[in-house]
């Protein structure tokens, strides 16, 4: 019987600084996004993290990060702290007038940049949560992605 206690005081002890070193990594976990194409420095680079394909990539309430930030310096990075691992996508919109809008002229075109994680082919429609899932791990994860213009500009 104490050799059973004593066990599973051990089990417990281990677990606990397992679920201890877990929390810590989730805690220093960093993505770090290199948004390269930018026609221009005007505007804002707007970007949201989606978990699931909830929403993605348009509905930027299901995201977990979604953050529009001034345009400083041609490619664009940003650094995004406390993330926990898992699988995300990233949507990337190049918000040139700052309006926090994804505008788009008559035909329904999108008329500023736009780019997703994993730079995946563009075709009549935006690509699927599958197309642009990555994997965050470890204490530092990095993604380019490469912004895509439709119209000339």
């Amino acid at each position: 019987m104490a050799r059973s206690v004593q066990i599973g005081a051990v089990l417990l002890t281990v677990l606990s600084s397992l679920m201890s070193a877990s929390h810590a990594t989730a805690e220093s976990t960093k993505l770090k996004v290199e948004v390269d194409g930018l026609r221009s420095q005007q505007g804002n680079i707007c970007y949201s993290i989606f978990a699931s394909n909830r929403g993605f990539p348009t509905e930027t309430t299901n995201a977990v990060r979604n953050q529009c930030v001034k345009i400083t310096n041609r490619p664009f990075e940003v650094e995004i702290q406390n993330l926990k691992p898992g699988n995300y996508a990233i949507a990337v919109l190049h918000d040139a007038n700052s309006d926090k809008q994804a505008n788009r002229n008559g035909l329904g075109i999108p008329t500023e940049g736009f780019g997703f994680s994993k730079n995946p082919a563009i075709r009549l429609s935006a690509p699927s949560f599958s197309e642009t899932v990555f994997r965050v791990a470890g204490a530092s994860t990095k993604v380019q992605i490469q912004l895509k213009y439709l119209l000339g500009g």
